[in-house]
């Protein structure tokens, strides 16, 4: 797993797509989703960390363009 891309459709899998229209919601939504599904053991531990830490960068992108 490398881009945001990919955790998108890591959370396709589980029939989640995400979608608001504003990229850092989105975002959040995601990090969300994916503790769900870690917490009731769906994914592994390894996917989950990569995936939060590649939103977690994404998301300290999109607030440094909004300042």
């Amino acid at each position: 797993m490398k881009t945001i891309y990919d955790v998108q459709q890591l959370l396709k899998k589980f029939g989640t797509i995400i979608y608001v229209g504003d990229r850092l919601a989105d975002l959040e939504l995601m990090e969300e989703e994916l503790r769900q599904l870690r917490e009731m053991g769906l994914i592994e531990t390894r996917d989950f960390q990569m995936a939060v830490l590649l939103v977690r960068h994404e998301a300290q992108k999109q607030k440094e363009k909004r300042n």
